[in-house]
């Protein structure tokens, strides 16, 4: 039997899920790189992975089929085609010198594919490999520090929303904004192109475009860029995207045009939101609960301008309308007379900390049924109010990653609502 993998909503029944548990990547962050490796502040792991682990468990226990991100690129990298892909992307001039590429990407070749899997996610230190096997001869090497990276630690792995969007019967491999997450994406390209559960299953590539052999072709997308938490198809062939901190209107442009010539969408909601760090996409102030219930921020939600493009009979053309307001523009989508609009719990102040702690970013299992952080009291309590079961976890430490259980889920398979 094909597998199916396709996404028909924000709220339908999640069937299949890929998640990735905190690891080597997250105990390589410190004081010194946090910053540059795009986290606010380091983590306890320990914990982090006992929150995960649960956070995994009220999946399972509804009947949730999770994936672990490192599972799949290690299965993959088996197949010595996908292993000179990754390879090959992840290592050039540009990363560790002319004069090391060609024997460290044999050194890494040969290496066996769950510690290789390990590495290319949790990086690897100068001193952690054995330097006779290398050329005498690379500037690079010889000046790197011990503890310095020649593949570097790649964190945000954990946010596996981000790297790509399962849209109706499709996906997209999202160009990321920030260089210290561009080689997530290669990550996801070998699993969606060469692992077994995905070799004969029925999906489209929505972008990059794919060359005859099915392999996605690199393009240049210059400052175009576009993250997962900013994409959510809600149904009704309508998907909301994100204009913001890490995803642009070029790339929201191109993505649609390229869901209208295949005729997976009939609609795209651009909604403008101010750049910010406390709200980098859309889902850190906006995520669906149920067929008719949203929660937001207010203070940022209230002053998101939204567009409507659709396709028109000219091929590559598109209509663009503004819209009244963003969540009109998201009740008409849905064809519901009115949203039940459940906003950030507490007075401003504790409204804006919920908002930073992940209050928004919640994680429908099936209509009315999300997960939360526990610590974002006001806002479940408010949640709950309104009829919304909230399942919660503590995520003192995984919230520190500025990510909740949106963003740490990737749908491979959700009903239609």
């Amino acid at each position: 039997m094909t597998q199916q993998y396709r996404v028909d909503s924000e709220v339908g029944t999640l069937r299949k899920v890929l998640v990735h548990r905190p690891d080597l990547s997250l105990r390589r962050l410190t004081p010194s790189n946090r910053e540059e490796l795009l986290f606010d502040d380091v983590l306890w792991v320990r914990k982090a992975r006992g929150e995960h682990d649960k956070f995994v468990g009220h999946l399972e226990r509804r009947g949730v089929e999770v994936f672990y991100l490192d599972d799949l690129l290690a299965d993959v990298l088996k197949n010595p085609e996908a292993r000179s892909f990754v390879i090959d992307k992840t290592v050039t001039r540009l990363t560790v010198g002319p004069a090391l590429v060609k024997e460290f990407r044999a050194y890494l070749f040969e290496m066996e594919p769950r510690r290789l899997a390990t590495i290319l996610i949790g990086g690897l230190a100068r001193e952690e490999i054995d330097e006779s096997l290398f050329t005498k001869h690379s500037l690079t090497l010889t000046t790197m520090d011990a503890t310095d990276f020649l593949l570097p630690p790649l964190p945000n792995s954990i946010f596996t929303r981000d790297q790509s969007s399962w849209i109706f019967n499709g996906v997209s491999l999202n160009p990321m904004y920030f260089e210290a997450r561009q080689l997530e994406v290669v990550h996801v390209a070998a699993i969606y192109n060469w692992h077994p559960m995905f070799v004969d299953a029925d999906f489209e590539f929505w972008y990059p475009d794919q060359d005859e052999q099915g392999r996605f072709v690199q393009e240049d997308w210059g400052r175009a860029s576009l993250e997962g938490g900013d994409v959510m198809p809600i149904g009704n062939k309508t998907v909301l995207m994100g204009i913001g901190e890490r995803t642009t209107g070029q790339m929201v442009e191109r993505l649609a045009q390229s869901l209208f010539r295949h005729g997976a969408a009939e609609r795209v909601i651009a909604c403008v939101m101010s750049k910010d760090r406390a709200h980098m996409h859309l889902d850190t102030v906006f995520t669906m609960l149920d067929r008719d219930a949203v929660t937001v921020y207010p203070k940022v939600v209230d002053r998101t301008r939204a567009y409507s493009l659709r396709p028109t009979d000219k091929p590559g053309q598109m209509e663009l309308t503004e819209e009244k307001s963003f969540l009109d523009a998201v009740a008409d989508a849905l064809k519901v007379p009115k949203l039940r609009v459940i906003g950030t719990g507490g007075d401003e102040y504790q409204a804006e900390r919920e908002q930073w702690d992940d209050g928004n970013n919640l994680i429908a299992i099936e209509p009315g049924l999300v997960v939360a952080y526990s610590k974002n009291e006001y806002t479940n309590k408010r949640l709950r109010k309104a009829g919304i079961k909230v399942l919660t976890i503590d995520g003192s430490e995984l919230g520190r990653g500025r990510g909740g259980g949106h963003c740490m889920t990737c749908p491979l398979l959700r009903d239609p609502i």
